[in-house]
């Protein structure tokens, strides 16, 4: 089976901080919502304070969270904007590094609270980009593409 894909262009590119001791994604979140982006590419640096972060249970169809309460250095966030609901939803990855340089990975979730924070948004300009329940899996993923 080919994977189905709808072509987009870059549009509009941002830089931006992220505010000292927000929650990281409902900043992301804002941030997108305040700028009009429908479908944008994200990537993140940065130092937390504390972290959520969530893995799949792919039998059990819900995401197990892991609550880490200690100052960590945000590595990577790797992550997407699309619509669910006609609302901005940023769906986004993580790998967090401990003081002893020990990494941990998984799904941002909230709370995730900033020390420091950059961020690189890329706009993706194309029909907008929309996110359904998929029974077989159990998420919200990228409704049909084609």
């Amino acid at each position: 089976m080919l994977m189905k894909a709808r072509k987009y262009e870059f549009g509009r590119v941002f830089l931006g901080r992220l505010p000292y001791e927000s929650d990281l994604l409902d900043a992301l979140t804002a941030f997108c919502a305040d700028n009009g982006l429908n479908a944008a590419f994200l990537s993140a640096i940065g130092a937390l304070t504390m972290a959520t972060i969530g893995f799949y249970n792919q039998e059990d169809k819900s995401y197990e969270t892991i609550l880490i309460e200690e100052t960590l250095e945000l590595a990577s966030l790797t992550g997407n904007l699309s619509l669910k609901d006609g609302k901005p939803m940023v769906h986004a990855h993580v790998v967090l590094s401990r003081e002893n340089g020990e990494a941990v990975a998984g799904h941002l979730m909230s709370p995730t609270r900033v020390f420091a924070g950059e961020v690189f948004a890329a706009e993706l300009r194309g029909e907008p980009l929309a996110r359904e329940f998929d029974e077989t899996t159990g998420l919200t993923l990228w409704g049909a593409l084609l």
